[in-house]
């Protein structure tokens, strides 16, 4: 599994603030857990000058989505702390194949 951001390296950088995670595999288990535990200074994303974000994982594998698990939505905040685990069964002989996307989306109603 390679960690590396997503879209074109040419493209200036917009912050748009920070994700703080921990990545865990267990290859007896066949198990990758990835806690999410906070966000900090998120870009407001509603009129309030707030936003109501959640974090959105998908499990990647040759370029389909495999799989799709969400946090719970934090409302009216630019720093949300989660500390929630998200747990996808992997075994060991395909850990190499797949990759995570990991998004911090704004909840709207």
């Amino acid at each position: 599994m390679e960690a590396r951001p997503s879209g074109p390296k040419d493209v200036e950088s917009v912050d748009l603030g920070e994700i703080m995670f921990s990545l865990c595999y267990l290859p007896t288990a066949g198990r990758l857990t990835l806690t999410v535990i906070k966000c900090r200074n998120l870009k407001a994303m509603d009129i309030t000058g707030y936003s109501d974000p959640y974090v959105k994982v998908s499990l990647i594998c040759d370029g389909r989505r495999l799989k799709k698990k969400k946090t719970t939505i934090k409302k009216n905040t630019l720093n949300p702390v989660y500390n929630e685990a998200i747990i996808f069964d992997i075994p060991p002989e395909n850990m190499d194949q797949v990759s995570l996307l990991i998004s911090v989306m704004d909840y709207d109603r």
